[in-house]
């Protein structure tokens, strides 16, 4: 079966985008490993498929590259709203489902530069650890403050907390923050990638809800650096619960083709 599918990214966190509206596959987990192996596949972080769903725009389905179905990622909602403009599914705005329930999205004011909004899930501060801040975002975050983000070993510290007993039996996701003086830095290791990836979105939601758990008297919103460049948080707080949480960052299109599954 040849299958057509697009690749975007959203602040290099990249994506193997599929039409499945027609076509309803159901992927195995060897086939979305395939598709994501950057050697002998298309190459990425992750897979989604867009499939039609009664009172939505659109559905969402994603899956990490070791090849199994997870839980809601920021930049790929971001990227799968930009797809479904391209494809006239949508206007400015979305409204779609998602693993982890309902979600708003839009492209943002500044028309043109491929900036793109996702309303995420309501959360709340989870546990509080000597080492860190545990919180759900649409995905399970392990959240530690470092002194300095680009010198600290993500892959194997991260390794070593994504399987720490604590997160039993799913695991986690770990981010590692430097607070500095325009913002946020933040690196992130993602489980199911088993890897750090250039950005992660729900990993910088947790990054700035906790930071905001840590200051209430900062302002709503964080300005956020990764590795693959900027995005924004911003939310309403009221102690440890936070509503209104919207990411904002770029989503870009890389190239379209077919592929032979």
């Amino acid at each position: 079966m040849k299958i057509p599918f697009s690749k975007y990214h959203g602040t290099g966190n990249d994506f193997i985008i599929i039409d499945n509206r027609l076509i309803h596959w159901k992927p195995t987990t060897a086939e979305v490993a395939f598709l994501c192996d950057r050697h002998t596949g298309i190459g990425a972080d992750g897979l989604m498929l867009l499939s039609a769903m009664r009172g939505f725009d659109f559905a969402m389905a994603y899956y990490n590259s070791d090849g199994n179905e997870s839980t809601m990622c920021g930049n790929g909602g971001r990227c799968m709203t930009a797809f479904a403009n391209s494809l006239g599914i949508i206007g400015s705005e979305a409204h779609f489902w998602a693993v982890d329930g309902v979600h708003q999205a839009e492209i943002a004011s500044n028309r043109g530069t491929g900036i793109y909004r996702i309303q995420m899930k309501d959360s709340r501060i989870g546990k509080i650890y000597d080492d860190g801040y545990f919180l759900d975002t649409g995905s399970p975050h392990f959240v530690r403050y470092v002194h300095d983000a680009a010198a600290t070993d993500v892959f194997n510290t991260g390794t070593a907390c994504r399987h720490d007993p604590r997160f039993s039996p799913g695991g986690t996701n770990v981010d590692f923050v430097e607070i500095q003086d325009d913002g946020l830095f933040v690196r992130s290791f993602e489980r199911g990638v088993e890897n750090e990836t250039l950005s992660c979105g729900t990993g910088v939601t947790a990054s700035a809800l906790v930071n905001a758990f840590r200051n209430p008297a900062n302002p709503g919103f964080y300005h956020i650096k990764t590795l693959g460049g900027p995005l924004m948080v911003s939310f309403v707080q009221d102690g440890d619960q936070f509503t209104g949480i919207w990411l904002e960052g770029a989503a870009k299109f890389v190239f379209t083709g077919e592929i032979s599954i």
